[in-house]
């Protein structure tokens, strides 16, 4: 049993990392080795404010810590991590699998789509595979997101799309038959559901832009409540979460649309592009025509 106090673990952006959110994506997929043989295979315990984690692990051992519980667990294998859920991991060298993290707009999409079937994606659990047929499917719909992941193609968003919500029905099914694997989840304070029911607004009023006064009256607080409590679950001002969404949200359109600059900042609510120029690059050190010249470089065919 860990005794890891709540207030110390760190909030993390990415698996075991501060970086921010690496591509202009919703979904990120990268094999477990990769990014574990960087820390030792060792992913020290830690807790995302707005992402979720979806593990496949195809063989080989991990010692898994979720939510205070300690488990020693063999491939294959699936584990879920919801967002704000403490969780740590230390792989075995020769571990093989994937690990596939929806950004917080994405499971929220998934919530709406798949209603109860979603609900596996906010339930920290493990799933041991243990008929073969189990465990070949979702070996192989992990594969093909991997895949689709990795090399753009037409139609990759809604392939990926296709693949994730196939990918829940799969968590789903699993979970159905005999319930939660691990202790029952901790209960979450009113802190956390504050912070979910911001990330929700957040979601829904972005492209308004509306002030951080206006989400901290909607959710009944002040506004400097609604900034120590996204500083002190998310490790950033309340500000700084609704940017984030509309710098992922313009990395995406400048990616994968064909709209103008001016459209884009338009669409987002800037009232004018070059304050929308500004506010990229700020964030990013590029501005929207240098950033997609180079995404288009990255991605067309060499």
């Amino acid at each position: 049993m860990s005794n890891t106090p709540h207030a110390s673990v760190p909030v993390f952006k990415l698996y075991g990392e501060t970086h921010p959110w690496p591509t202009p994506d919703l979904l990120h997929c990268e094999s477990i080795p990769e990014r574990s043989r960087l820390h030792d295979w060792h992913i020290r315990p830690h807790r995302h404010a707005d992402l979720v984690h979806v593990l496949h692990i195809a063989s080989g051992q991990v010692e898994l810590e979720l939510e205070g519980t300690q488990h020693a667990l063999g491939g294959p294998l699936a584990i879920v991590v919801p967002a704000m859920s403490i969780h740590g991991f230390r792989f075995s060298q020769d571990v093989e699998g994937h690990i596939v993290t929806l950004a917080q707009p994405l499971a929220e999409q998934l919530s709406q789509q798949l209603e109860e079937q979603a609900k596996a994606l906010h339930q920290a659990n493990y799933f041991p595979l243990e008929q073969a047929a189990q465990a070949h499917r979702l070996a192989t719909l992990v594969a093909q997101i991997d895949a689709e992941y990795r090399q753009p193609a037409a139609g990759r968003d809604r392939m990926l799309g296709a693949l994730v919500q196939a990918l829940c029905v799969e968590l789903a099914r699993l979970a159905e038959p005999h319930g939660p694997a691990t202790a029952a989840p901790r209960s979450r304070d009113r802190g956390h559901e504050h912070l979910a029911q911001y990330q929700t607004l957040i979601e829904a009023q972005y492209r308004q832009q509306p002030s951080v006064e206006q989400f901290a009256e909607w959710l009944g607080m002040s506004s400097a409540h609604l900034n120590a409590l996204c500083r002190r679950l998310a490790n950033r001002s309340a500000l700084q979460l609704l940017h984030e969404r509309l710098l992922l949200e313009a990395k995406r359109q400048l990616t994968y649309t064909n709209m103008t600059i001016s459209q884009i900042a338009d669409s987002l609510g800037f009232s004018e592009p070059a304050y929308f120029t500004r506010f990229f690059k700020r964030n990013t050190g590029l501005s929207p025509r240098d950033f997609r010249l180079r995404q288009h470089a990255e991605t067309s065919p060499k």
